[in-house]
C-alpha cells in the first residue's frame, strides 16, 4: 500500500530530523574522536603526558594513595555517582503516586537507563580489552611492557581491565543529564552538560595522577557515555530539538498537554 501524500512531507521531515540528530550528536563526536585517538594512541600522546605527570611526582607514582586521589576522589566520587543513581529510582518512585511528578517518569527513566548502560558497556570493554594501566608498565617502574589496543597479548603476561577508564565512567555517564534536561528544562541543558564533563574530568584527571590510567582511556568513556546517551535518548523520544523542546515544555507547564 502506497504511502498517503499527506503523510509524505511529516515522513521527510522526520527523517531529515533524524539524520540531522545523528549527524550532529553521533557522527561529528566520532570524528572528533578518531583523531584524538590517533594523537593519543597512536601518535604517543599517552605516554607524553603520563611522562610528564610521572616525572613531575618524582619519577614514581607519589600520589596513587594520597588521600584525595584515592579517597576523596575515587572512592568518594564513585558513591557520589551511586547516591545520584538511587535519587533518581526515588524520583521514579515518587512519579508512581504523585500526578505533578508524573510528567518526569519517562525522563527519569530513561537517566536511569543511560547512566546504568554506559558504566555497564565500559566495565565490559575493560574485560575484553585486556590493556594494563601505567602503573604495572616497565616505562613507569611496573613489570610489564606495553602492548597496544590492537596488538596480540602473549597469554602469559595475564589478565588486565584498564580500557577504558571505568572510574571516569562514573562521572561522564551523567552526560545523559544533558538530553533528560532537553526534556524538562531545555535552558538548562549546557550547564548540566558542563557539570557531568567536569565531575567525569575531575575523576579522570585524578586516575591520570595515580598512575591508573592514560588519557585516552578517559577519552573512550567519555565517547561510549555520550553514544549510549544520545542513542537512547532518539529511541525514547525521537530527534528531539531544542526549540521544540522548549515548546513542548511550555505546554506542560500551562497543563495544555496532558
Amino acid at each position: 500500500m502506497s504511502q498517503p501524500t499527506s503523510a509524505r512531507p511529516f515522513t521527510a521531515a522526520l527523517s531529515s530530523a533524524r539524520l540531522d540528530f545523528i549527524n550532529r550528536t553521533l557522527l561529528i563526536p566520532a570524528v572528533v574522536l578518531v583523531i584524538a585517538s590517533v594523537v593519543l594512541m597512536a601518535g604517543g600522546g599517552d605516554q607524553w603526558l603520563a611522562d610528564q605527570l610521572y616525572r613531575w611526582q618524582g619519577s614514581q607514582w607519589l600520589l596513587r594513595d594520597a588521600w584525595w586521589t584515592s579517597h576523596l576522589l575515587h572512592k568518594g566520587g564513585r558513591n557520589l555517582s551511586t547516591f545520584a543513581a538511587l535519587l533518581v529510582i526515588l524520583g521514579l518512585i515518587r512519579t508512581r503516586f504523585d500526578a505533578r511528578w508524573r510528567p518526569l517518569r519517562k525522563p527519569l527513566l530513561y537517566l536511569l537507563l543511560s547512566v546504568a548502560l554506559s558504566t555497564g558497556v565500559v566495565s565490559l570493554l575493560k574485560s575484553w580489552t585486556h590493556m594494563d594501566c601505567p602503573w604495572d608498565l616497565e616505562r613507569y617502574g611496573g613489570l610489564r611492557p606495553f602492548i597496544g589496543l590492537l596488538q596480540t597479548r602473549p597469554i602469559s603476561m595475564g589478565h588486565a581491565a584498564c580500557f577504558p577508564a571505568g572510574h571516569a565512567s562514573a562521572g561522564y555517564a551523567w552526560v545523559a543529564l544533558y538530553f533528560f534536561m532537553l526534556q524538562i528544562r531545555p535552558q538548562w541543558r549546557w550547564p548540566a552538560l558542563a557539570a557531568a564533563l567536569a565531575t567525569g574530568a575531575a575523576f579522570g584527571f585524578a586516575q591520570q595522577l595515580r598512575g591508573a590510567h592514560f588519557l585516552s582511556h578517559d577519552l573512550w568513556s567519555l565517547a561510549i557515555s555520550w553514544a549510549v546517551a544520545a542513542l537512547l535518548s532518539l529511541w525514547m523520544f525521537g530527534p528531539v530539538t531544542a526549540p521544540a523542546a522548549q515548546a513542548r515544555t511550555r505546554l506542560l507547564n500551562n497543563g495544555e498537554v496532558a
